[in-house]
């Protein structure tokens, strides 16, 4: 037996269910951001393109807190980093809640970016954490396993918030129209109001993950320890600029999150184009789920039994593109629906594009990992480009020019890109 397999935990079921746990609660969060974006635009009074600003803060705190998350790994361990990453969270939460109370915009997104601080640091550590479990080659079915995790509380996350928070928004709209700007503003305090207690409880959950994670059985593993020793010397040889298929699968992971985001979050206000009612598209995001969730299951089945990571990542960005013509070509509910399925071809890009994109780093794994975080400012950039053109252009011959080449980078990549440099 080798040195580097010796060092792997011969457990990794225990691991691998506190890791599903950690992904259950950052999708949960996450997953907030697209009935968030209703929430704010009738809390604070907002047109769509600041009300997309939840989403702006939130995922370019990833881009921001990424590299400095995977420095701080270096010192603390994956272990640590992750309860720290929950901590921050936590705090991120509480700001969010009491901001929102006041309807002071500029610190409820401050709290998002906190919030999304944490989500960087946890990302950064768990998602190379579970690659590097185990082989390789079959690290797209453990993350798969993780992804479930994320998307059923992804799918859980709407549901909560507009049982709790966005209940009765047509009766709210029709009642802020028939009274004086007092009376609008005191509908609008007490509707901000409500969203105060679910912040505090998230908070406290956050932070008693966080205390436990850190004494929890998980295992520590570096990256370094179990990266084969023809990959290390590789990698510490040349360092990053000899990894070419690392930076085209950062941009690759930028392209997928914002395609993901598009379909999950902005999919509440893409439906508004077609002036369905508030009340259903505040849980769209939940369908795009539900087909994310199915997505996953598929591709626990196939991968590695079946199909390649690659090959599957190619299939799944063939079907997105062809989702998204649909979409473009249809209207109403059938459009609507066209975008929720996007969720079933964006299921196993994670998955895939991520080990893909780290193969083969040795030592430089966490920094590799860090600029893939770093690649999730994708869902920053791409829907707030979504909500700045559609005020201008037919909101659906946006959506289709932004997401048809995304898909088409992703099938260069499954097919090509991900083996640049490889020897």
């Amino acid at each position: 037996m080798t040195a580097a397999a010796a060092s792997k935990p011969q457990d990794t079921l225990t691991p691998m269910l506190v890791i599903g746990l950690l992904f259950f609660i950052f999708g949960f969060v996450t997953w907030l951001n697209g009935p968030l974006i209703q929430f704010v635009e009738l809390a604070f009074d907002l047109d769509t393109v600041n009300a997309f600003l939840v989403l702006m803060v939130f995922y370019l705190s990833y881009f921001f807190f990424a590299l400095p998350a995977s420095w701080l790994l270096r010192r603390t361990g994956m272990k640590k980093g992750m309860a720290i990453g929950l901590l921050v969270m936590a705090v991120g939460a509480l700001a969010f809640g009491e901001f929102a109370v006041r309807r002071w915009y500029p610190g409820a997104l401050s709290g998002l970016f906190v919030i999304g601080a944490g989500v960087a640091l946890l990302q950064t550590a768990a998602n190379p954490y579970i690659s590097i479990l185990g082989p390789i080659d079959s690290a797209a079915q453990r993350i798969a396993f993780m992804g479930i995790c994320n998307k059923v509380a992804g799918i859980l996350a709407p549901l909560v918030l507009g049982a709790l928070v966005m209940h009765g928004l047509g009766d709210l709209k029709t009642q802020m129209h028939s009274v004086d700007a007092a009376g609008r503003a005191a509908l609008l305090d007490a509707f901000a109001a409500r969203i105060h207690l679910p912040y505090v409880a998230m908070a406290v959950v956050l932070a008693t993950l966080g205390f436990w994670i850190a004494r929890s059985p998980l295992p520590e593993i570096r990256a370094a320890d179990v990266n084969r020793a023809d990959d290390e010397a590789h990698a510490g040889a040349k360092g990053l600029s000899a990894h070419p298929h690392l930076w085209l699968g950062v941009l690759c992971l930028f392209l997928y999150v914002g395609v993901e985001v598009m379909a999950g979050d902005a999919i509440g206000t893409y439906g508004h184009g077609f002036g369905l009612p508030a009340d259903e598209t505040k849980f769209f995001t939940s369908f795009t789920l539900a087909a994310m969730l199915a997505g996953y299951l598929a591709g626990l089945v196939a991968i590695p039994r079946f199909v390649s990571q690659a090959r599957y990542l190619a299939l799944s960005a063939a079907l997105g593109a062809m989702l998204a013509i649909g979409a473009f070509l249809t209207t109403g509910y059938v459009s609507v629906g066209f975008v929720a399925a996007l969720g079933f071809a964006n299921a196993m890009m994670w998955p895939a594009i991520f080990p893909l994109a780290i193969a083969g780093l040795g030592r430089l794994t966490e920094t590799g990992s860090a600029l893939l975080i770093m690649g999730i400012a994708g869902g920053a950039i791409v829907p707030q480009l979504f909500a700045l053109l559609r005020e201008r252009w037919d909101f659906q011959l946006v959506f289709v020019a932004i997401m048809l080449p995304s898909y088409l980078y992703i099938l260069y990549y499954a097919l090509r890109g991900h083996r640049a440099g490889r020897r």
